[in-house]
Protein backbone atom coordinates (compact mmCIF):
# COMPACT_ATOMS: atom_id res chain seq x y z
CA UNK A 1 0.00 0.00 0.00
CA UNK A 2 1.65 3.12 -0.88
CA UNK A 3 2.28 5.81 1.76
CA UNK A 4 0.65 9.20 1.39
CA UNK A 5 3.21 12.34 1.17
CA UNK A 6 3.08 14.69 3.76
CA UNK A 7 1.36 17.69 1.13
CA UNK A 8 -1.41 15.07 -0.28
CA UNK A 9 -2.59 13.80 3.64
CA UNK A 10 -2.68 17.69 4.24
CA UNK A 11 -4.61 18.36 1.56
CA UNK A 12 -6.94 14.98 2.12
CA UNK A 13 -7.44 15.99 5.77
CA UNK A 14 -8.39 19.83 4.43
CA UNK A 15 -11.21 18.45 2.22
CA UNK A 16 -12.27 16.36 5.03
CA UNK A 17 -12.45 18.59 7.69
CA UNK A 18 -14.40 21.02 5.29
CA UNK A 19 -16.33 18.05 4.23
CA UNK A 20 -17.67 17.72 8.30
CA UNK A 21 -18.15 21.48 8.80
CA UNK A 22 -20.78 21.79 5.49
CA UNK A 23 -22.47 18.44 7.26
CA UNK A 24 -22.81 20.04 10.72
CA UNK A 25 -25.71 21.65 10.09
CA UNK A 26 -27.44 18.77 8.53
CA UNK A 27 -27.10 15.90 11.31
CA UNK A 28 -28.19 18.72 13.73
CA UNK A 29 -31.08 19.29 12.19
CA UNK A 30 -31.99 15.62 12.11
CA UNK A 31 -30.81 15.32 15.58
CA UNK A 32 -33.09 18.12 17.04
CA UNK A 33 -35.69 17.33 14.75
CA UNK A 34 -35.90 14.06 17.66
CA UNK A 35 -35.42 16.00 20.68
CA UNK A 36 -38.22 18.74 22.31
CA UNK A 37 -37.82 22.52 22.38
CA UNK A 38 -36.18 22.41 25.78
CA UNK A 39 -34.18 19.66 25.41
CA UNK A 40 -32.74 21.70 21.66
CA UNK A 41 -32.25 25.08 24.08
CA UNK A 42 -30.16 22.95 26.85
CA UNK A 43 -26.63 23.09 27.47
CA UNK A 44 -24.40 21.58 25.48
CA UNK A 45 -27.14 20.57 23.01
CA UNK A 46 -28.07 17.06 22.52
CA UNK A 47 -25.46 15.62 19.95
CA UNK A 48 -27.73 12.36 19.37
CA UNK A 49 -30.73 10.86 18.36
CA UNK A 50 -33.56 11.20 20.83
CA UNK A 51 -37.22 9.97 20.64
CA UNK A 52 -39.32 12.86 20.69
CA UNK A 53 -40.03 12.46 16.68
CA UNK A 54 -43.65 11.41 16.33
CA UNK A 55 -44.54 14.15 19.16
CA UNK A 56 -42.48 16.82 17.52
CA UNK A 57 -44.44 15.67 14.12
CA UNK A 58 -47.70 15.98 15.86
CA UNK A 59 -46.88 18.95 16.96
CA UNK A 60 -46.18 20.28 13.44
CA UNK A 61 -49.08 19.07 11.68
CA UNK A 62 -51.12 20.38 14.69
CA UNK A 63 -49.60 24.08 14.13
CA UNK A 64 -50.16 23.75 10.80
CA UNK A 65 -52.84 21.16 9.39
CA UNK A 66 -51.57 22.09 5.48
CA UNK A 67 -48.08 21.27 6.06
CA UNK A 68 -48.51 17.73 3.73
CA UNK A 69 -50.23 19.94 0.83
CA UNK A 70 -47.60 22.62 1.10
CA UNK A 71 -45.17 19.50 0.55
CA UNK A 72 -47.03 18.53 -2.40
CA UNK A 73 -47.02 21.68 -3.78
CA UNK A 74 -43.85 22.31 -3.69
CA UNK A 75 -42.74 19.02 -5.05
CA UNK A 76 -45.27 20.31 -7.79
CA UNK A 77 -43.62 23.37 -8.25
CA UNK A 78 -39.99 22.09 -8.68
CA UNK A 79 -40.99 19.01 -10.74
CA UNK A 80 -42.84 21.13 -13.42
CA UNK A 81 -40.28 23.91 -13.13
CA UNK A 82 -37.38 21.46 -13.82
CA UNK A 83 -39.10 19.77 -16.70
CA UNK A 84 -39.92 23.12 -18.63
CA UNK A 85 -36.60 24.36 -17.89
CA UNK A 86 -34.71 21.88 -19.42
CA UNK A 87 -37.04 21.26 -22.31
CA UNK A 88 -37.06 24.91 -23.36
CA UNK A 89 -33.94 26.16 -21.79
CA UNK A 90 -31.94 22.69 -24.29
CA UNK A 91 -34.39 23.53 -27.32
CA UNK A 92 -32.73 27.64 -27.41
CA UNK A 93 -29.19 25.83 -26.50
CA UNK A 94 -29.93 23.64 -29.67
CA UNK A 95 -30.73 26.89 -32.10
CA UNK A 96 -28.09 28.87 -30.96
CA UNK A 97 -25.56 26.33 -31.27
CA UNK A 98 -26.38 24.09 -34.39
CA UNK A 99 -28.26 26.59 -36.57
CA UNK A 100 -27.49 29.87 -38.24
CA UNK A 101 -29.94 32.64 -38.26
CA UNK A 102 -30.57 36.58 -38.60
CA UNK A 103 -29.25 38.50 -35.83
CA UNK A 104 -28.54 35.17 -33.62
CA UNK A 105 -25.13 36.72 -32.07
CA UNK A 106 -27.05 40.19 -30.55
CA UNK A 107 -30.11 37.95 -29.36
CA UNK A 108 -28.00 35.30 -27.74
CA UNK A 109 -26.06 38.63 -26.39
CA UNK A 110 -29.43 40.12 -25.35
CA UNK A 111 -30.10 36.73 -23.41
CA UNK A 112 -26.54 36.83 -21.71
CA UNK A 113 -27.43 40.64 -20.63
CA UNK A 114 -29.81 39.56 -18.23
CA UNK A 115 -28.12 38.02 -16.42
CA UNK A 116 -26.32 41.56 -15.11
CA UNK A 117 -29.83 42.79 -13.47
CA UNK A 118 -30.30 42.66 -10.33
CA UNK A 119 -33.14 39.84 -9.56
CA UNK A 120 -35.29 41.90 -7.32
CA UNK A 121 -35.44 44.33 -10.38
CA UNK A 122 -38.20 41.92 -12.06
CA UNK A 123 -40.09 41.48 -9.09
CA UNK A 124 -42.54 44.60 -8.86
CA UNK A 125 -43.23 43.77 -12.59
CA UNK A 126 -44.00 39.73 -11.87
CA UNK A 127 -46.49 40.42 -9.26
CA UNK A 128 -47.80 43.29 -11.54
CA UNK A 129 -48.38 40.56 -14.39
CA UNK A 130 -49.17 37.51 -12.43
CA UNK A 131 -51.82 39.71 -10.77
CA UNK A 132 -53.24 41.05 -14.31
CA UNK A 133 -53.74 37.41 -15.35
CA UNK A 134 -55.20 36.22 -12.07
CA UNK A 135 -52.45 33.66 -11.29
CA UNK A 136 -52.01 35.22 -7.75
CA UNK A 137 -52.26 32.41 -5.32
CA UNK A 138 -51.46 29.93 -7.82
CA UNK A 139 -48.58 27.54 -8.22
CA UNK A 140 -48.54 28.86 -12.19
CA UNK A 141 -47.36 32.36 -10.93
CA UNK A 142 -44.09 30.82 -9.65
CA UNK A 143 -43.93 28.03 -12.44
CA UNK A 144 -44.27 30.01 -15.57
CA UNK A 145 -41.62 32.49 -14.88
CA UNK A 146 -38.89 29.90 -13.64
CA UNK A 147 -39.62 28.03 -17.41
CA UNK A 148 -36.79 29.08 -19.16
CA UNK A 149 -33.49 30.63 -17.99
CA UNK A 150 -30.54 32.64 -19.16
CA UNK A 151 -27.93 30.32 -17.26
CA UNK A 152 -29.85 27.44 -18.78
CA UNK A 153 -29.80 28.09 -21.79
CA UNK A 154 -26.02 29.24 -22.14
CA UNK A 155 -25.05 25.74 -20.59
CA UNK A 156 -26.95 24.12 -23.41
CA UNK A 157 -25.34 26.29 -26.27
CA UNK A 158 -22.09 25.59 -24.95
CA UNK A 159 -22.47 21.92 -24.18
CA UNK A 160 -24.70 21.35 -27.72
CA UNK A 161 -22.06 23.22 -29.37
CA UNK A 162 -19.20 21.25 -28.03
CA UNK A 163 -20.84 17.96 -27.48
CA UNK A 164 -22.71 17.21 -30.65
CA UNK A 165 -20.92 16.91 -33.85
CA UNK A 166 -22.54 19.05 -36.52
CA UNK A 167 -22.11 16.02 -39.34
CA UNK A 168 -24.03 13.95 -37.17
CA UNK A 169 -26.92 16.62 -37.84
CA UNK A 170 -26.68 16.97 -41.24
CA UNK A 171 -26.76 12.94 -41.71
CA UNK A 172 -30.01 12.61 -39.80
CA UNK A 173 -31.07 15.30 -42.31
CA UNK A 174 -30.01 13.99 -45.45
CA UNK A 175 -31.93 10.30 -43.84
CA UNK A 176 -35.33 12.32 -43.57
CA UNK A 177 -35.27 12.97 -40.21
CA UNK A 178 -37.45 16.11 -39.15
CA UNK A 179 -35.95 19.13 -37.55
CA UNK A 180 -37.82 18.58 -34.18
CA UNK A 181 -37.23 14.57 -34.65
CA UNK A 182 -33.28 15.45 -34.62
CA UNK A 183 -33.80 17.51 -31.62
CA UNK A 184 -35.62 15.18 -29.74
CA UNK A 185 -34.34 11.72 -30.95
CA UNK A 186 -30.47 12.69 -31.45
CA UNK A 187 -29.71 15.53 -29.11
CA UNK A 188 -31.53 15.04 -26.22
CA UNK A 189 -29.43 11.89 -25.46
CA UNK A 190 -26.45 12.86 -25.95
CA UNK A 191 -26.46 15.66 -23.32
CA UNK A 192 -27.39 13.85 -20.89
CA UNK A 193 -24.70 15.49 -18.67
CA UNK A 194 -25.98 18.87 -19.20
CA UNK A 195 -29.70 17.95 -18.56
CA UNK A 196 -28.92 16.28 -15.29
CA UNK A 197 -26.83 19.26 -14.08
CA UNK A 198 -29.46 21.67 -15.14
CA UNK A 199 -32.25 19.80 -13.68
CA UNK A 200 -30.58 19.28 -10.26
CA UNK A 201 -30.01 22.87 -9.93
CA UNK A 202 -33.36 24.02 -11.17
CA UNK A 203 -35.18 21.71 -8.88
CA UNK A 204 -33.11 22.75 -5.61
CA UNK A 205 -34.24 26.55 -6.75
CA UNK A 206 -37.58 25.87 -7.73
CA UNK A 207 -38.16 23.62 -4.24
CA UNK A 208 -36.48 26.06 -2.14
CA UNK A 209 -37.95 29.68 -3.45
CA UNK A 210 -39.19 31.75 -1.09
CA UNK A 211 -38.98 34.66 -2.14
CA UNK A 212 -41.17 34.35 -4.69
CA UNK A 213 -44.07 32.07 -3.02
CA UNK A 214 -44.18 35.00 -0.46
CA UNK A 215 -45.24 37.32 -3.40
CA UNK A 216 -47.73 35.46 -4.96
CA UNK A 217 -49.52 33.35 -2.40
CA UNK A 218 -51.74 34.69 -0.11
CA UNK A 219 -53.64 31.94 1.30
CA UNK A 220 -51.84 29.52 3.93
CA UNK A 221 -53.35 26.62 1.71
CA UNK A 222 -51.21 27.89 -0.59
CA UNK A 223 -48.45 27.95 1.26
CA UNK A 224 -44.95 26.39 0.05
CA UNK A 225 -42.87 23.87 2.43
CA UNK A 226 -40.50 27.09 2.67
CA UNK A 227 -43.38 29.23 3.51
CA UNK A 228 -45.38 27.13 5.83
CA UNK A 229 -41.59 27.02 8.51
CA UNK A 230 -41.05 29.99 8.53
CA UNK A 231 -44.74 30.81 9.29
CA UNK A 232 -43.75 29.05 12.27
CA UNK A 233 -41.98 31.47 13.33
CA UNK A 234 -44.41 33.49 15.02
CA UNK A 235 -45.64 35.83 17.54
CA UNK A 236 -45.96 33.33 20.27
CA UNK A 237 -42.21 32.45 19.79
CA UNK A 238 -40.51 29.97 17.69
CA UNK A 239 -40.94 25.92 18.27
CA UNK A 240 -37.39 24.44 17.52
CA UNK A 241 -39.29 20.98 17.39
CA UNK A 242 -41.23 21.43 15.09
CA UNK A 243 -39.35 23.96 12.48
CA UNK A 244 -36.34 21.01 12.72
CA UNK A 245 -38.69 18.08 12.46
CA UNK A 246 -40.46 20.46 9.49
CA UNK A 247 -36.62 21.23 7.94
CA UNK A 248 -35.66 17.70 8.21
CA UNK A 249 -38.76 15.88 6.22
CA UNK A 250 -38.68 19.32 3.45
CA UNK A 251 -34.62 18.29 3.12
CA UNK A 252 -35.38 14.99 2.56
CA UNK A 253 -36.36 14.85 -1.39
CA UNK A 254 -33.75 16.78 -2.12
CA UNK A 255 -30.99 14.84 -0.40
CA UNK A 256 -32.70 12.07 -2.33
CA UNK A 257 -32.59 13.58 -5.64
CA UNK A 258 -29.10 14.71 -5.28
CA UNK A 259 -27.84 11.29 -4.18
CA UNK A 260 -29.52 9.71 -7.31
CA UNK A 261 -28.18 12.54 -9.45
CA UNK A 262 -24.88 13.71 -8.15
CA UNK A 263 -23.35 11.21 -11.00
CA UNK A 264 -24.83 13.60 -13.89
CA UNK A 265 -23.96 16.59 -11.28
CA UNK A 266 -20.22 16.01 -11.37
CA UNK A 267 -20.27 14.90 -15.04
CA UNK A 268 -22.00 17.69 -16.23
CA UNK A 269 -19.56 20.39 -14.47
CA UNK A 270 -16.58 18.76 -15.74
CA UNK A 271 -17.46 18.33 -18.72
CA UNK A 272 -15.02 19.90 -21.50
CA UNK A 273 -12.40 20.25 -18.28
CA UNK A 274 -10.22 17.63 -19.61
CA UNK A 275 -10.06 18.11 -23.56
CA UNK A 276 -6.54 18.30 -24.58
Amino acid sequence: MNKLNPGTAAAYGLVLAGALVMLMPFYFMFVFATHSTSDILSLPPPLWFGDNLLANLHDLVERRPHFWRSMGLSLWIAVATTALNLFFCSLAGYAFAMYDFRFKDALFGFVMATLLLPSFLGTVPTVMLMSALDWMNSTRALIVPAACTAVGVFLMRQYIGSGVPKDLIEAARMDGCTEFGIYWRIVLPLIGPALGTLGLVTFITAYNNFFGALLVMRDQEMFTAPLVLRSLQGTTGATLAAISVGSAITTLPLLVIFVIYSRRLIEGLTAGAVKG
